[in-house]
């Protein structure tokens, strides 16, 4: 075991040896870290939760366990490896746990460590497995950082351009970053990129999904994955789904897209009503956590830049900490005209955020319009947007100001 440890030290430290690109947020992370709460960093596989531990914890004496490593898994004796760590890290101030939720019992050993006094950082990709038994164990114990892979700024950032330019080389890479997403391992080898995303997607479904709920009928969990993907942005009922792909009973259908939304690879984006009862009636939008899995798993026989714009505003408004079980919503109208999104704070409906790639042609523009407006008297809302690929500018009709903004400055 001790062995295993060394190993793993020398892991941790060959990681602190690079450099990383500090990412965007919205959480203070010194702050964070003088907190005695489990700094709980949570997020989809491979998006650099491990790297913003380190980076949380490069200047601090930590110690660390990656329970992503086989052997450690294989050999794990709870009080062996928390008696070798004093010799391992001599004096460790901070213990840094990586992807804890492979380890039966986790919660149990993370509350234990959190009563004896340890100041714990721990890193998960399952959402709901780490927050609903988090909250079941550590009530008011723990604070949770979600992340997700490089957003359009970060990948700017990471190719030394200025987003706010307009010329044909940032048109190239907004382009680049729509079809291909924003992982940090695909940043530099994009022709390796759908073959890096498809293992990748696989893995999660076959990891983290059917070994750790047991599902027997992989094929059909398959088949579920790649609909959801194809139809990515669409609103689907658990109904129509099972029909579509001949599942075996909607509750099924049901509890398996439960499944694929807990490892942070689709969200579902309910429809705005007052009333709950119909809110949770009604159709929801699918969303994909980054747009090169779609390019990479996604069957179409047409480009999907609409579809691809949207679903990159989506996980922007989820990064700045919008929740799709509060605050974040897509609408429609008595008349059936949509609106992509549509934000909340507390009670008060904050925007309406309608998305299209080209404005140029007056029918589009026009359609977009007049949705927007549309729900805007019925949501009494005044706040308009419409996210476009680069147009800018202001529209001023019935009554409201409608602010058309580029995907750089939104």
């Amino acid at each position: 075991m001790k062995n295993i440890l060394l190993s793993q030290r020398k892991e941790r430290d060959r990681l602190l040896s690079q450099s990383y690109l500090p990412r965007h947020s919205t959480y203070d992370f010194n702050m964070l870290l003088v907190s005695k709460q489990i700094k709980l960093i949570t997020g989809p596989r491979r998006c650099g939760k491990s790297t913003q531990a380190l980076l949380m914890l490069q200047n601090e004496n930590f110690a660390y366990l990656n329970f992503d490593d086989n052997e450690l898994l294989s050999r794990w004796d709870e009080n062996l490896v928390m008696g070798m760590l004093d010799e391992v890290y001599p004096g460790y101030k901070y213990l840094l746990l990586d992807e804890v939720q492979n380890i039966d019992g986790w919660d149990l050993f993370v509350s234990k460590l959190y009563r004896n006094g340890v100041n714990l950082v721990v890193t998960g990709s399952n959402a709901r497995l780490l927050s609903s038994e988090m909250a079941t164990a550590l009530t008011g114990r723990y604070l949770q950082i979600e992340m997700f892979p490089f957003g359009l700024a970060e990948y700017f950032e990471w190719k030394h351009i200025a987003m706010d330019t307009d010329n044909a080389e940032v048109r190239v890479l907004l382009d680049d970053y729509l079809r291909n997403g924003g992982y940090p391992e695909t940043l530099e080898l994009r022709s390796l990129t759908g073959n890096y995303l498809s293992t990748l997607f696989d893995s999660i479904v076959l990891k983290d999904v059917a070994k750790r709920h047991k599902v027997r009928n992989i094929t059909d969990l398959n088949n579920l994955s790649e609909y959801l993907i194809s139809n990515f942005c669409n609103p689907l009922s658990f109904n129509d789904v099972a029909k579509d792909l001949g599942l075996s009973s909607v509750a099924t259908t049901k509890k398996y897209m439960d499944y694929l939304s807990e490892p942070y690879l689709f969200f579902y984006l309910p429809r705005f009503n007052n009333k709950l009862k119909l809110m949770k009636k009604a159709p929801q939008k699918i969303y994909v956590v980054d747009n090169g899995f779609v390019t990479a798993k996604a069957f179409s026989l047409s480009e999907n830049l609409g579809r691809l714009l949207e679903n990159q505003v989506f996980i922007e408004l989820l990064r700045r900490g919008y929740d799709t079980q509060a605050s974040l919503f897509y609408y429609r109208s008595r008349n059936d005209r949509e609106v992509d999104f549509v934000t909340r704070k507390g009670t008060r409906i904050e925007a309406l955020i309608q998305v299209c790639y080209d404005m140029t042609a007056p029918r589009t523009a026009k359609r977009e319009i007049d949705s927007l407006l549309e729900c805007a008297g019925e949501l009494k809302c005044d706040n308009l947007i419409i996210v476009t690929e680069k147009e800018n500018r202001v529209i001023e009709k019935g009554g409201y100001r409608i602010k058309i903004i580029p995907i750089v400055q939104f």
